[in-house]
């Protein structure tokens, strides 16, 4: 295992100082040299004495497959919170929910951490564990028809998948994704 410089890892968590000195400026309320001073002391200490391990494999941001996934997840959180309430104001209340496993295709620590996020944030959908080793997330779905619904659901989460690969996977994770789909599409 090499050890990386400490010039080299304060160069890689920039936008991480960053964001720390402007949580503290907002914290403050008002801005002034002084905040931000203090702020960069502050965020350099955290970050040399609490030194955040390198997400493996980075973050590649594409633009348009971004702004898909965002608006198919404020479409999705706005029509599963509609379907959640109206479960809880009928009058016949919940009749059915589900537990199911979701065997996820990614192997990025920070893929499938966004994966199982966006799952979870939906209402309707809460994400009781995820098997780092096996791929495999643990979903608790409400409300549920029948096993067509929860077959449709436990797509969806493979649908979020796919578009969080696309918007910020690693080259490498959008050709694993693609073969993966070529494999299941072969006879």
């Amino acid at each position: 295992m090499s050890v990386e410089p400490a010039a080299t890892r304060l160069r890689h968590q920039v936008p991480l100082l960053a964001w720390l000195v402007l949580v503290w400026m907002l914290l403050w309320g008002t801005w002034s040299w002084a905040n931000l001073l203090s702020g960069l002391a502050v965020g350099l200490f955290v970050l040399v004495v609490l030194p955040l391990p390198h997400v493996v494999g980075g973050v590649r941001v594409r633009p348009l497959p971004v702004l898909a996934f965002l608006g198919h997840f404020v479409a999705d959180l706005v029509v599963s919170g509609a379907e959640v309430a109206w479960q809880a104001l009928r009058p016949q209340g919940l009749r059915r929910t589900a537990i199911v496993r979701v065997q996820l295709r990614v192997d990025s620590d920070l893929l499938l951490t966004m994966v199982a996020e966006a799952t979870s944030l939906v209402p309707g959908s809460l994400v009781l564990d995820l098997d780092r080793e096996q791929r495999v997330m643990t979903l608790h779905l409400l409300p549920v028809r029948d096993r067509d619904d929860v077959e449709r659901k436990r797509a969806h989460v493979l649908v979020v998948e796919e578009r969080l690969v696309r918007a910020f996977g690693s080259a490498g994770d959008v050709a694993a994704l693609e073969r993966d789909r070529a494999e299941v599409a072969a006879p």
